[in-house]
């Protein structure tokens, strides 16, 4: 009779903790995508402060591949960095190259 017990208890058990396994899971890929979001975020917003100070104009006209320079870079999935000029435009972008690891960033700025 214990022996049943223990097995129905453990039947139970796993009933409950297979489906929040899961749960957990998809819960550590959202809050990791949404660490990387936040992390381009941050790199974005900062590489448009410098832009905006007045480096847009070393900057060569049309899309461009764009390096920034922190090394905050390292702690992101592959992806790729695109710098847009345009006579009253600069634009930055982060695109991931992996679906599930983040949304694109964009930031804009209007040139004087």
């Amino acid at each position: 009779m214990l022996m049943m017990d223990l097995v129905v208890a453990m039947g139970i058990l796993m009933a409950a903790l297979i489906p929040m396994s899961f749960i957990f899971y998809q819960e550590f890929k959202l809050t990791r995508a949404y660490y990387y979001e936040a992390l381009a975020m941050s790199i974005v917003d900062g590489e448009m402060e410098v832009l905006a100070a007045g480096e847009w104009r070393h900057c060569p006209e049309g899309a461009s591949p764009f390096a920034p320079k922190t090394h905050a870079v390292t702690n992101l999935p592959p992806g790729r960095f695109l710098l847009t000029r345009s006579n009253t435009l600069v634009r930055l972008e982060w695109h991931p190259a992996q679906p599930g690891t983040g949304r694109p960033i964009r930031r804009a700025w209007r040139t004087p």
